[in-house]
C-alpha cells in the first residue's frame, strides 16, 4: 500500500506549504518577530501534545545533561538556523531558501563525524559534492568578461550575496542542530532508563488521555526543550539587540494577515510536519522516507511560480533535482 511513502510525500508537501507561508509572514513581520511568535505557537502545540500523551505539559524524565544538549541544539538549530532561514526568505525567497536547506545532510554528516565519530562513507562524500553542484547550478551562471575579449567567463548570481550566506547558514544550522539533538536524545533515553523504565517502546503513562509509548513521545518532548531555548534566544535578540523590539512585536501581532500565515506555517511545520515525519519512519525504510521528504526544493518550484510569479529557468529546475539526488545518496 506504500503507506510510509505516501506519508513521506505528505510531509514534503507540508514543508513546502510551511516555506511559502513563512515567506509571506516574514516579509510582513520581519525575521525576529516572526520567529518569536512562531516558536511560541509551536511551544503551545507541543505542550498540549505532551499533556495529552504524558499527563503533564512538560518533558517528563528529562535531566540536566538532556536539557543542556537539547538547549544547545535549540540555539544552533532554532535561534541561529531559523533566523538565517527567515532572513533568507526575505532576501531571496522560499524557493531558493529551501534549496540551500539541502546543505543540512552534509553539515550533519560532518558534525556527526567530528562529535560522534560516525564514519563518512564514499557515498556520503559523493552526495555532498553532488548537492553543492546542484545548488551551484541553480544559483550561478556564466558572465561574459569583456576585459578578456570573450576568452574567459566569470560566475555571477542574480541572488543577493547576503541572502545566499543566510541560506548556507540556515542549512548548516539545521544539520548541526540535528546532530546535537541526537546527543541530547541519547542523554534523554539514559535518563528515562535511570527511572527504572527499560522498554520505552511499550511503556506509556497510564493516566494520560492518549497513552502513547515513550519512544513515540520523546521526540516531541525533545522538540519542546529546543523550542524553549528558541523562545529565550529570540526574546533576547529582539528586545536587547534590536531597535524598538517591543514596537516591532506589537506591530507584528496586530497584523492579522501575517498572524494567519504564521499560524499556518506553525501548524504545517513544527506540528503536522514533524508528527508525520516521525510516523513515516514507522511504515517504511528511514532512508526512503528521508529522501522523499527532501523533495521540498523541487515541489516548491511550481507553487512559487504560480503564487509569487517568480521566474523559473530549466537550469534552476535541473539544479534542484541534482541537489535532491545528492541528498538521496546520504540514505542509500
Amino acid at each position: 500500500m506504500y503507506i510510509g511513502e505516501i506519508i513521506s510525500l505528505t510531509v514534503a508537501v507540508s514543508w513546502t506549504l510551511t516555506a511559502l507561508f513563512s515567506e509571506i509572514a516574514s516579509k510582513r513581520m520581519g525575521s525576529l518577530p516572526l520567529n518569536l511568535v512562531r516558536i511560541t505557537m509551536a511551544l503551545l502545540f507541543l505542550g498540549l501534545t505532551l499533556w495529552l500523551t504524558l499527563g503533564v505539559p512538560y518533558p517528563l524524565y528529562a535531566d540536566g545533561p538532556t536539557w543542556l544538549w537539547l538547549c544547545l541544539s535549540g540555539f544552533v538549530g532554532y535561534v541561529l538556523g531559523d533566523y538565517c532561514l527567515f532572513r533568507c526568505y526575505i532576501l531571496i525567497g522560499a524557493r531558493f531558501g529551501q534549496l540551500f536547506m539541502t546543505l543540512a545532510p552534509p553539515s550533519a554528516a560532518i558534525m556527526a563525524w567530528i562529535l560522534l565519530g560516525e564514519r563518512m562513507t564514499w557515498l556520503a562524500l559523493g552526495g555532498m559534492l553532488i548537492t553543492i553542484a546542484g545548488i551551484s547550478l541553480s544559483v550561478l551562471s556564466r558572465k561574459h568578461d569583456d576585459d578578456h575579449k570573450s576568452r574567459f567567463f566569470s560566475l555571477q548570481s542574480s541572488l543577493s550575496a547576503k541572502g545566499m550566506l543566510f541560506g548556507i547558514g540556515a542549512g548548516m544550522g539545521q544539520g548541526i542542530g540535528l546532530v546535537l539533538s541526537k546527543v541530547g536524545m541519547q542523554y534523554y533515553e539514559a535518563s528515562i532508563h535511570s527511572h527504572g523504565i527499560s522498554d520505552m517502546a511499550t511503556y506509556s503513562v497510564a493516566d494520560a488521555l492518549i497513552p502513547l509509548s515513550l519512544s513515540t513521545v520523546m521526540p516531541f518532548a525533545s522538540t519542546m526543550i529546543r523550542a524553549t531555548m528558541g523562545i529565550i534566544g529570540f526574546s533576547v535578540a529582539l528586545f536587547l539587540f534590536s531597535h524598538h523590539g517591543g514596537a516591532k512585536l506589537t506591530h507584528a501581532v496586530r497584523d492579522r494577515r501575517a498572524m494567519l500565515f504564521t499560524l499556518l506555517a506553525t501548524i504545517f511545520g513544527p506540528f503536522v510536519g514533524v508528527s508525520l515525519s516521525l510516523m513515516a519512519t514507522l511504515y517504511t525504510n528511514t532512508g526512503v522516507a528521508q529522501t522523499i521528504m527532501s523533495l521540498t526544493p523541487v515541489l516548491i518550484i511550481l507553487p512559487a511560480y504560480l503564487w509569487f510569479r517568480q521566474p523559473v529557468t530549466l537550469r534552476e529546475i535541473i539544479g534542484a533535482i541534482i541537489s535532491v539526488a545528492g541528498v538521496a545518496l546520504f540514505f542509500v
